[in-house]
């Protein structure tokens, strides 16, 4: 259904909500995500990321509030939805005791796949992810990001119109990690809508237009990444390790500028809201100190904490 501007709504959440006996895991969540667009889905372990993914996708039942995806109400529609969505999960899901390419079709035959369109679609994935030369080898033979790409390959058997990537390059080395991220903005490109789980900022921030920050069930913000970084984080960040008295000096300094000051153990970080070169030049009495663009992972931590959680 488009929206007032014209976009067409893929997904729509309204007044989302989950409760398990007396834990409220999901707290009155909205959102929607458009056509073509890729939505990063953050949050700290145990925000409630993982229960909306598994309400979106009809696996557990939601104690109030409406899913509607492709206009389609879920979980009432299951089956019609399930068709047009591509998911690739956190965990491995392969078959170990197939090859690549027996992985591929036995998939593709939950799809019910003419023959002909299924061998087609296969090899033409084999291809798009680098895995032609290894379609005869089992599973256990192949390295992380093979079977990473082979996950992402049989996401996208269907052709989904919507695809739901949980941690896609996990555990990956950065070759494995670029390469899928490079398929993933081909699809992008061609109109697939995308919704991202990664606890690699720096991948969110290369393939979303928009991102939902959830923490205690509730999306604390949400919308375009680099202008929520603007208007919460600021413009850049110093990072600055020094004796107590060193950063005391510093922090003096620091209050004739338009910034905002943290302190974490013995290193002062530096949220500076416009091009302050006056902070540059107190940072040259420093001995160990860095100048960097503020980030995701900046207004990721201002927003849910640096204490380290338990899921």
């Amino acid at each position: 259904m488009p929206d007032a501007s014209g976009n067409q709504t893929v997904v729509s959440v309204t007044g989302l909500t989950k409760r398990f006996g007396e834990r409220l895991v999901v707290d009155n969540i909205s959102f929607d995500i458009q056509r073509g667009q890729c939505v990063g889905f953050l949050g700290p372990n145990g925000a409630g990321k993982t229960t909306c993914i598994n309400m979106l996708l009809g696996l557990v039942e939601k104690s109030a509030g409406e899913i509607r995806i492709f206009d389609l109400e879920v979980p009432r529609f299951h089956r019609e939805i399930k068709a047009r969505i591509g998911v690739v999960p956190q965990a491995d899901s392969l078959d170990p005791d197939l090859s690549v390419e027996e992985n591929l079709r036995t998939y593709a035959g939950y799809f019910r796949m003419p023959r002909r369109l299924a061998r087609a679609r296969v090899e033409e994935l084999l291809h798009f992810f680098a895995l032609h030369n290894r379609r005869d080898e089992i599973i256990e033979h192949l390295s992380g990001g093979q079977r990473r790409r082979l996950l992402l390959a049989r996401a996208l058997l269907n052709e989904p119109e919507l695809l739901i990537l949980d941690e896609p390059t996990i555990g990956l080395d950065p070759q494995a990690r670029h390469l899928i991220w490079e398929r993933l903005a081909i699809l992008q490109a061609q109109g697939t809508t995308m919704l991202l789980t990664s606890h690699y900022l720096d991948e969110v921030s290369r393939l979303s237009q928009r991102v939902l920050i959830l923490d205690h069930g509730h999306v604390v913000v949400q919308g375009e990444p680099r202008q929520l970084i603007t208007d919460l984080v600021g413009v850049e960040v110093f990072e600055v390790d020094g004796t107590t008295a060193e950063l005391d000096a510093l922090e003096a300094s620091f209050k004739k500028c338009n910034a905002r000051l943290e302190r974490v153990g013995d290193k002062l970080y530096v949220y500076a809201r416009e091009d302050c070169t006056r902070l540059a030049k107190v940072m040259g009495e420093a001995d160990n100190w860095v100048r960097r663009p503020a980030n995701l992972e900046d207004l990721f931590i201002q927003l849910t904490g640096r204490s380290l959680r338990e899921a």
